[in-house]
């Protein structure tokens, strides 16, 4: 929906409804075998389920039909935003997500730690998934021994194989083809620029790449890296004043906590389990009116194919569940960004469960939380993202009617 419409409806008010967007990142699924279930299906969540029963369900498109999306584009939608219409790159994100202090005109690009063999082809994009511990080593080499004429270059861990890249210097543009080639047995490509304006940051990327290779060729397993997103900050409406909601984002990982930021939501310290983040939920209740809960893991098992472990993330959250409906919120949405089927291993264009709670909701005749459930749901079978939050602020009872 058109932002200035959005605008011209809010309600302002301090005693309003509250909103909990709960995203289990990379939620939807598929079967392992045909016939079988998928994870939200196979995984045991009563608590999920007995609230189906009083909410509307559906599933939502992350940005259009048959298209994958990033994480950033996904979480845009959920938070209103048409990600066809508002783009950035990870890279922005990265930075936002860890508290730099990144420059309107610095170019930032997300970087990952990788393995590559004698052939220089890419054998694990993620190096292993080496610790946090190694990668703030691998920065801090990288720091020290990088040195490029005509800009600065800071590298920053992010969390296990991710990092950081900033450049800064004059005249920088990040329209930048990434260096990752999305699967193993391929060579690293090259920092391509896509217009003549970014031609300068993407040659000095290059010989970053260049001279990051000769210094990591002995580590093991990191011995390459990757480079994904390049971005620059964009001068976008932000959420707390499209609908006039004080917002909190409560997140484990840093690009998540960057993507809220850049919508302008309130970010504290980085949660260090589920949780914490609840504990976090609790603690702010009074303070605010919207929370985005991000949770990671689900996610990272699809990505892995590891189908069981994503099932035990699913019931670890549900088990949460009991305490964020004591602070009795007045609409609970769970979701996903977008769909990480274990069978992929990767990121799909299937559409996403969403179970929609609120005490103004008509409950449609659906009785469990589901993929195909969600198929016979009040919401539809594939409706955009972008439309959930117009939806969650008239449940909310936070806008007026349109027109006489």
């Amino acid at each position: 929906m058109d932002f200035d419409v959005i605008k011209s409806l809010v309600i302002k008010g301090e005693k309003l409804g509250k909103i909990v967007l709960l995203v289990m990142d990379g939620l939807g699924g598929m079967p392992m075998e045909p016939g079988g279930k998928t994870e939200l299906e196979a995984a045991n969540t009563p608590n999920m389920d007995k609230l189906a029963v009083s909410s509307m369900l559906g599933l939502h498109q992350s940005i259009r039909t048959g298209i994958t999306p990033g994480s950033g584009p996904a979480h845009l939608g959920l938070f209103g935003y048409d990600p066809l219409k508002y783009e950035v790159g990870r890279g922005a994100l990265s930075a936002l997500g860890i508290d730099f202090d990144l420059h309107d005109s610095d170019v930032a690009a997300r970087g990952n730690f990788c393995t590559v063999d004698e052939q220089g082809l890419v054998s694990d994009r993620r190096a292993g998934r080496i610790p946090t511990e190694i990668c703030e080593h691998l920065c801090d080499m990288l720091n020290e021994k990088v040195s490029i004429p005509g800009v600065e270059v800071f590298l920053r861990p992010v969390k296990e194989y991710r990092f950081l890249l900033v450049l800064r210097g004059e005249g920088l543009k990040a329209n930048i083809a990434e260096t990752d080639p999305l699967s193993v047995g391929e060579k690293p490509l090259p920092a391509t620029a896509m217009d003549q304006k970014s031609e300068k940051a993407a040659e000095f990327a290059r010989e970053f790449v260049r001279q990051a290779a000769e210094i990591l060729k002995d580590e093991h397993p990191a011995n390459m890296l990757l480079l994904r997103g390049f971005a620059q900050i964009p001068d976008w409406p932000k959420f707390p004043e499209i609908y006039d909601l004080k917002s909190i984002a409560i997140a484990m990982y840093p690009m998540y906590r960057g993507v809220a930021k850049l919508v302008g939501m309130v970010s504290p310290a980085a949660a260090h389990d589920y949780e914490e983040e609840i504990d976090m939920l609790e603690e702010n209740w009074d303070k605010y009116d919207f929370f985005f809960v991000h949770i990671k893991k689900t996610d990272s098992y699809g990505e892995d194919g590891n189908f069981p472990a994503k099932v035990g993330e699913i019931e670890k959250v549900d088990k949460l569940l009991p305490r964020i409906l004591a602070l009795d919120p007045d609409v609970l949405i769970i979701t996903g960004d977008h769909s990480t089927p274990a069978l992929m291993k990767s990121h799909s264009w299937h559409p996403v469960p969403v179970l929609f709670y609120s005490k103004l909701c008509r409950p449609d005749n659906v009785i469990s939380f589901g993929e195909r459930a969600c198929t016979q749901g009040a919401l539809g079978g594939r409706f955009p993202a972008f439309e959930l939050m117009p939806l969650a602020m008239a449940h909310a009872g936070r806008l007026e009617k349109y027109g006489a």
